[in-house]
């Protein structure tokens, strides 16, 4: 179609491109900041990275090739066989012991040995030397009722004592001649193999309260 025979009016659409004027100059210059960035994100990828092995190798076990760390190696060893030295040095021989009332154990007290327990089967002879009748029998039976299973009377025949007096012969029967003597509320209790021959007398003088 020519361009005489074009019926409609001609509009912007209709201009021709001059091909011969300059192209792209609506275009706005590249920043300098725009051609580094590839650059500076390479940078931040590599140092994320390498934080990222620093941090992994200082909290894992690396094993070191032979020859390498030695000098901490040695160190470490040094200090370990300080440290071991200082906790097995013998303690002082000198020190003093502790002291109980410092808080140290305090040794328990010795125990004392039970006292013998009187024999109440021992032979106990009452002889009645107070001339009082019937005085022998009276005691006899107040130790019979105190537990004694083997008492016999008698009168006395031999020289006079100091005072009414319980006699043992041995110290094996001091614990039973005790006994008597509290029962009888005798307080002279004395050792005698003589007044005592076949095993403890009990001799009554006239100081005796029965």
């Amino acid at each position: 179609m020519s361009k005489g025979s074009y019926p409609y009016p001609e509009d912007e659409f209709d201009a021709a491109e001059d091909l011969d004027g300059p192209r792209g100059v609506h275009r706005a210059p590249r920043s300098r900041w725009r051609a580094l960035l590839p650059f500076a994100v390479v940078l931040v990828v590599f140092a994320g990275l390498g934080a990222g092995v620093l941090l992994y190798l200082s909290n894992a076990d690396v094993t070191l090739p032979a020859g390498l760390g030695s000098g901490t190696t040695a160190g470490d060893d040094g200090g370990d066989g300080a440290t071991e030295g200082e906790g097995d040095a013998a303690p002082d021989e000198g020190a003093a012991p502790t002291d109980p009332a410092d808080g140290g154990a305090a040794e328990p007290p010795a125990t004392e040995p039970a006292a013998p327990e009187p024999d109440l089967a021992t032979a106990v002879t009452v002889f009645n030397a107070a001339k009082i009748a019937g005085l022998a029998g009276e005691t006899a039976e107040k130790l019979t009722g105190a537990g004694f299973t083997n008492v016999d009377t008698g009168n006395h025949t031999g020289a006079g004592v100091n005072g009414t007096t319980v006699f043992y012969a041995v110290e094996a029967q001091k614990a039973t001649a005790d006994a008597v003597a509290q029962a009888l509320g005798i307080t002279q209790v004395l050792p005698s193999a003589t007044e005592a021959a076949a095993g403890i007398a009990v001799v009554l003088e006239a100081d005796y309260q029965s």
